[in-house]
């Protein structure tokens, strides 16, 4: 249906000369035809559009430049994300995470280049050889250095951060360099990603920043918030800032895994507590998340996976059978379980396509695509001893096979510690 400008100024209740401007402010989104005489013909979609406009402007007070940033980014999960000829910018690129998703990403898609951005040369001679530098480019830098940060983000279309002190020991003993990197060095992200014009902006956060008892957990807590709202620093840029969260991975750096498999060669493993239990997630579904979380992001939600818990015990069963097994009393900083959604967040919490979204608790944030989302039920936890997904025994044993392509000790393997 078409709308002549009078027929439009009532439907809206604002006078023809808002209608107009309104028009010019928002060109993007209000296209109307032309009648051979020159009259302006408005459509079903615009009339749309110019609803969403009313009722930011008029009814939640917000200013042409915010209303403009708010409907920029709802437009941000229509269709699959194409990054064929994008340019990303991975921080931490030489981790486990940075090396996977590169790898993930050179296979399914065809970007312009991807920045590896990190501190370790080594690595980075070491990723060079396995990768090459047709589509790669190798920048030395830290996240602590924002003018480092700014140059390597020039041109940019796309940046997952993935850079952080991680090992809980390393934080606790060394307070202030965890701050540097994991809060700072967001901080840093954020500034420079604003200055280069980045669209997106994802930041990989960890269960362990829910209800933090340690200070790994509670810089990436601080990051977490600091992304989330950066989305109010970005002004006309529009820069679009998201997380995402999960649990331990397998096959990284600092997994559990190649601790018990060196410990069964001497017969014996230890463990913090027998009642422990963890999130288990893969290499796999983690760069799944991130690049689901690009394609779905409006800026400002936290993307958790829908993913299995395991139980500390069945670990150590399945990678290290018939070693006896040594009760050595939880560490400080660690805790029984984690949690990725507390029942805080789950008032904010959907079920959206095979995943959670913690929305923000902002002002101007508005549900957008995320309308056909399930809100998940009043008292809502997603804890990882009351989880409703289990790991077995033998699904650790299948899955560490599978990604790590490590052969799991039969009993008469094992060398006796006596």
């Amino acid at each position: 249906m078409e709308y002549k400008i009078h027929e439009l100024s009532k439907k809206l209740d604002v006078p023809r000369s808002t209608v107009r401007y309104w028009e010019s402010e928002f060109s993007d989104l209000i296209k109307p035809v032309r009648t051979p005489g020159g009259q302006r013909r408005y459509t079903d979609r615009d009339l749309k559009n110019f609803l969403k406009i009313k009722d930011l402007i008029r009814k939640k007070n917000q200013s042409i430049r915010q209303t403009k940033q708010m409907l920029s980014k709802g437009s941000g999960g229509k269709g699959p994300l194409d990054l064929d000829n994008q340019c990303i910018l991975v921080t931490g690129g030489t981790g486990s995470f940075g090396k996977h998703f590169c790898r993930s990403i050179l296979a399914r898609y065809n970007p312009r280049v991807i920045r590896v951005y990190s501190r370790d040369e080594l690595k980075q001679h070491e990723m060079r050889r396995e990768f090459g530098e047709e589509k790669l480019r190798y920048f030395i830098g830290d996240v602590r250095d924002k003018e480092r940060m700014r140059r390597a983000m020039e041109g940019v279309d796309i940046v997952v951060h993935a850079a952080a002190l991680k090992q809980v020991p390393a934080c606790e003993y060394n307070p202030l360099e965890a701050v540097k990197t994991n809060i700072i060095g967001a901080q840093n992200i954020i500034d420079a990603a604003i200055d280069a014009g980045v669209k997106k902006v994802m930041a990989l956060s960890t269960d362990k920043a829910v209800n933090p008892v340690n200070l790994y957990g509670a810089t990436k807590l601080c990051a977490e918030k600091i992304f989330i709202q950066g989305n109010s620093y970005t002004g006309e840029r529009g820069t679009c800032f998201s997380c995402v969260r999960y649990g331990n991975v397998i096959g990284s750096r600092g997994s559990v895994i190649p601790l018990f498999l060196e410990q069964a060669k001497t017969g014996k493993v230890t463990v913090t507590d027998s009642r422990m239990t963890r999130f288990w997630i893969t290499l796999d579904r983690a760069v799944e998340l991130v690049v689901n979380g690009l394609t779905h992001m409006q800026g400002g939600e936290i993307f958790v996976p829908i993913i299995p818990s395991m139980k500390v015990m069945d670990l150590a069963k399945a990678v290290a059978p018939g070693c006896k097994v040594d009760f050595i009393g939880i560490r400080p900083g660690e805790k029984l379980h984690e949690s990725m959604i507390t029942e805080e967040d789950g008032r904010n919490t959907i079920a959206y396509k095979g995943m959670y979204v913690i929305m923000p608790a902002l002002s101007w944030w508005e549900k957008g695509d995320y309308s056909s989302g399930q809100a998940v039920p009043e008292g809502f936890v997603y804890s990882s001893n009351t989880n409703g997904q289990w790991l077995t025994e033998k699904d650790l044993k299948k899955i560490i096979r599978d990604e790590l392509s490590v052969p799991v000790c039969a009993p008469q393997d094992v060398v006796s510690a006596g």
